[in-house]
């Protein structure tokens, strides 16, 4: 039934259902929808195929089109999210002493991919003041933040996760945030729909091109991964719309399965996806500036 069916979602994979392993709850805040699963045994995650761990959506409408208000509100709750996985993922609140690198994965040339670097090229980062002057540190109000753009490896010849562990070993952050563009089933998740979980991620592995894991086993620290669908697989739409239909895959003729074979290679994204592109990373970076602030006397 899922054989043409791709998505980075949890929630589109058999995540959303409580069954066996798998464990399922909803709320609202800040006029979003949000959707917490825990994926609890091996079994389950079989099922979905997804890692086990624990997996956070955030629906919120058109982010493009949010007003002033309503984008603050969902920077805000997306803010407490990735705040509360931080510190339960780490064992340790969010202080002055607390240490993030965030790395923008993708390729920042392809817009559709440009999530990851475009959110880092807006974060504010910190690192470097706390050595320099500890003194203006201080008044930034923010943890320790680090960032990170390594590219793809048709740029640098290297694996994502090679680069990050060199900076890990640099900067011995307390946790790594990996930032990327996500592939989504439907249309209406592209640009609505956030997600954030502990499992780290495979840079990549939404438009079939998979790489080495980046995890806590791979690069030696807490990995959170946080991201946003822009790109829908071809092959995924026409088999949506062919189920919508009532066809069922033991139906598809040879000629049939062989076309959306090949369309796996095709990609749709919206014509504004510039403007979409630039839209979340504003989101992502406040959300996460917001996330990892510090109180005035925290810094000790």
């Amino acid at each position: 039934m899922e054989e043409f069916a791709r998505s980075d979602l949890a929630t589109e994979c058999g995540g959303d259902r409580e069954g066996d392993g798998i464990r399922v709850r909803k709320s609202e805040c800040g006029g979003c929808r949000l959707l917490h699963v825990q994926v609890r045994s091996e079994a389950a995650a079989a099922r979905i195929g997804k890692p086990q761990g624990s997996y956070v959506t955030l629906e919120c409408g058109e982010i493009r089109m949010l007003s002033d208000s309503e984008f603050d509100r969902v920077r805000c709750a997306l803010s407490v999210e990735i705040r509360e996985m931080a510190e339960r993922m780490c064992g340790k609140r969010i202080g002055g002493q607390f240490s993030v690198l965030v790395c923008g994965l993708g390729n920042g040339d392809i817009t559709a991919d440009a999530i990851g670097p475009e959110t880092v090229r807006r974060l504010a980062v910190t690192r470097h003041l706390r050595r320099m002057d500890h003194a203006l540190f201080s008044t930034v109000g923010l943890c320790e933040i680090s960032a990170l753009t390594p590219g793809v490896l048709g740029q640098t010849g290297l694996e994502t996760v090679e680069l990050v562990k060199g900076a890990v070993k640099a900067a011995a952050p307390d946790l790594v945030i990996a930032v990327d563009a996500l592939a989504a089933r439907s249309v209406e998740r592209l640009s609505t729909t956030v997600q954030l979980s502990d499992t780290g991620i495979h840079p990549g592995s939404g438009i079939g091109n998979r790489r080495k894991a980046l995890n806590a086993e791979t690069v030696g620290v807490p990995v959170m991964a946080l991201g946003v669908p822009t790109v829908v697989d071809s092959s995924t739409l026409v088999f949506d719309a062919l189920h919508r239909a009532g066809y069922e895959p033991q139906d598809f003729s040879a000629e049939l399965r062989k076309t959306l074979e090949e369309g796996r290679s095709f990609f749709v994204s919206p014509k504004e996806i510039d403007l979409l592109v630039s839209s979340v990373a504003v989101l992502l970076s406040g959300a996460l500036e917001k996330a990892f602030a510090v109180r005035e006397g925290e810094f000790s």
